[in-house]
């Protein structure tokens, strides 16, 4: 299967950036990431400081292979992976029933407790990385097809960024009206 390389770039771009700004948080407040990894449970203590320091590298580097089309399939399904990893540590935990925990998502300023919407969040995530993956169309891309990726990149992430806000805020807010 083939696609044409405006939905490819699009879609790797997209991740890209979703990647490279969770690794910012990250790496700003390695601490608090680290005590998110704890929380979670699912690994011995020993190796929660250094998966939790090895993280945010290996987003930033799968982040850069995404933007190279030489190493955009591989990078694809490193994202997908990653971004599946997360769910299922995500799932695990709700099936435990902890609910409580930060799911690390929205960076050092906003916690956001993991819920189920996580998963059908990071589903569509994983379903954009896959997209990423496949191999383009041959065809010459030209000044519209570029604003065009570019467009479409930035209408994908103010989505995610809209949605992802009102993931974080939804327990305030149902908090506020009593519910």
């Amino acid at each position: 299967m083939q696609l044409d390389p405006i939905f490819i770039i699009a879609a790797a771009l997209a991740v890209a950036v979703i990647l490279a700004s969770a690794a910012t948080h990250k790496l700003r407040a390695p601490a608090r990431f680290a005590n998110q990894v704890e929380d979670y449970q699912l690994l011995p203590r020993g190796l929660v400081r250094p998966v939790s320091r090895l993280v945010p590298f290996i987003e930033v580097a799968v982040a850069f292979a995404l933007l190279v089309p030489a190493s955009r399939h591989a990078a694809a399904l490193a994202a997908a992976a990653l971004l599946a990893g997360y769910a299922g540590a995500i799932a695990i935990n709700l099936w435990r029933g902890r609910r409580d925990i930060d799911c690390g998502c929205a960076g050092p300023e906003q916690a956001q407790p993991i819920r189920p919407v996580l998963l059908a969040r990071n589903a569509v995530l994983v379903s954009v990385a896959l997209v990423a993956s496949i191999a383009p169309h041959s065809r010459e891309l030209g000044a519209f097809d570029i604003f065009v990726v570019i467009a479409s990149s930035a209408a994908t992430l103010l989505l995610y960024a809209a949605a992802d806000g009102l993931m974080a805020n939804a327990p305030r807010l149902l908090k506020l009206i009593g519910r």
